[in-house]
């Protein structure tokens, strides 16, 4: 876990009464004085001084790493009644919800980061990746040096870190923050997941603006059904979150977002003139597409992009729409433009010569599998051939839906394995499979990369090849050992042995 270099420090005393810790386990006199410089929620990441939260799993509960923590450093501990029950080792607040206490404890330790940041928050089922993204290299580009944390990476500037889940847990969100704002970054860009806000990971961040992009089925297995679901991403549309907003209209949840949020927010559509930013003209071209873009004050954006598929042009316009109200000059966006090139694994080209187009995609929703076959259809002249299979221990509801959409989309559909985790992967694909006539060239191909090879082997001139589900992961998941698997290499493997 990075740290920033300043010292940082809150007494045990001050934890307390921040926290509101439970009479329980009250801090002693002889404690109070205890000198917090850190706050961690895994024992491996302990350092002298530290905090540790224990905070109750679905398996384990996290007092039983406290003896491990102890030994590393830590000097006291927050968890709730159950885990105060499984020490004495060290002075331990009891809280009733260990997550927002953690938030708390390292938002207040590193005096709030993310408000000196004037942090950005994407949140979304689709395009939160590559708005993020988009944004990180305009505000890069602009000479604005940006934090970036996501999915694929965490960015400090230049410098890149490894990203393990798309939000981190609170204190290694503040923590991050704090080094950000210690290295001088004029803004903060972070993937703000569904999970995160349910889950409290940014509680006590404040986000100076927020966008919210589209919502369709997916975590149904964590989030149960889609008012929930949707409840969930709206949270971050409130002034506990954030200042403003920026909503895109065209789906139906947008459009009730906009209108119930507590914010004050910017509307965004591709094709609809009430929108605040929005499109007037986009006029396809052999190398992506020539734009003309509305927004706020009547400011005409006028560019060319590479970027393919109406949906990327909608994460587009909502990055360029939150760089201009972040004072990027209008004239200066529309230069940088032509060089954004999105997220890796989204949309991206795999290029050795063939005489087909070959692309890696990430689409792992119904909605998402459909949008990108959609705009492989807009440039392809030939056949559009897919591979797609449905990650195990996951929303089990979409893979059907996800089949159909396969079916729907292409002309050739392959059905394969993605991390099947602790499933079976046959059966992933008889639930995805179950009700459709799946006929010749058409196929399930349970290994992965014999399911590559097949739709490369198929391809000619003129067609495309999608290679979708996985996108910049470097992994494959199976009764929980991850062998190395990346669809890029694979497929440029294809690619070559078919030559």
């Amino acid at each position: 876990m990075i740290r920033p270099l300043a010292n940082f420090s809150l007494n045990l005393s001050e934890v307390a009464q921040l926290v509101s810790a439970e009479d329980s386990k009250a801090v002693s006199k002889s404690s109070a004085s205890i000198q917090i410089t850190g706050v961690v929620h895994r024992d491996s990441d302990v350092e002298p001084g530290d905090i540790f939260l224990a905070i109750p799993g679905a398996k384990v509960h996290g007092a039983s790493f406290i003896a491990a923590a102890v030994a590393r450093g830590a000097v006291a501990v927050v968890t709730d009644s159950a885990g105060a029950g499984l020490t004495s080792a060290l002075p331990t607040l009891v809280v009733k919800d260990v997550r927002i206490a953690g938030a708390m404890i390292a938002s207040s330790l590193y005096k709030d980061p993310t408000r000196d940041l004037g942090a950005i928050g994407i949140t979304g089922t689709n395009g939160k990746t590559t708005v993020s993204t988009l944004l990180y290299q305009i505000f890069q580009g602009a000479g604005r040096d940006t934090g970036l944390i996501g999915t694929i990476e965490t960015r400090i500037g230049s410098e890149a870190l490894t990203s393990t889940r798309t939000t981190p847990e609170a204190p290694e969100l503040q923590a991050l923050a704090a080094v950000m704002r210690e290295r001088h970054m004029r803004h903060l860009v972070i993937e703000v997941s569904s999970h995160a806000l349910s889950m409290n990971r940014v509680k006590a961040s404040h986000f100076a603006m927020v966008g919210f992009t589209n919502l369709s089925q997916d975590h149904l297995d964590y989030h149960k059904d889609m008012e929930s679901y949707f409840k969930a991403k709206a949270k971050l549309f409130s002034f506990e979150y954030a200042d403003f907003g920026f909503i895109n209209i065209d789906n139906e949840y947008g459009a009730r977002l906009a209108t119930e949020c507590q914010i004050p927010v910017a509307t965004l559509s591709r094709s609809n003139p009430v929108a605040q930013w929005h499109f007037t003209q986009i006029h396809p071209i052999s190398s992506g597409a020539e734009i003309s873009i509305r927004g706020n004050g009547g400011i005409l954006i006028e560019s060319k992009t590479s970027l393919l598929g109406g949906y990327n042009l909608d994460n587009l316009l909502m990055a360029v729409a939150i760089a201009h109200e972040s004072g990027i000059d209008p004239v200066e966006i529309a230069a940088l433009i032509p060089s954004l090139t999105g997220a890796p694994g989204r949309v991206e080209p795999i290029s050795l010569g063939q005489n087909f187009t070959a692309l890696v995609d990430y689409a792992h929703s119904p909605d998402a599998v459909e949008n990108v076959l959609a705009a492989a259809r807009e440039f392809t002249s030939g056949r559009v051939i897919a591979v797609l299979g449905c990650g195990g221990d996951r929303d089990t509801a979409k893979r059907p839906l996800m089949g159909q959409a396969l079916v729907d989309g292409s002309d050739i559909a392959i059905f394969t394995s993605d991390n099947p985790r602790n499933e079976s992967a046959t059966e992933i694909l008889r639930q995805m499979t179950g009700k459709l006539d799946i006929q010749e060239p058409s196929k399930v191909i349970e290994d992965r990369s014999d399911a590559i090879s097949y739709a490369v082997n198929l391809a000619g001139a003129g067609d495309t090849v999608l290679i979708l589900g996985k996108g910049h992961e470097m992994g494959q998941e199976i009764s929980g050992v991850i062998t190395p698997f990346d669809d890029r290499l694979t497929l440029a493997q294809a690619i070559e042995a078919k030559k």
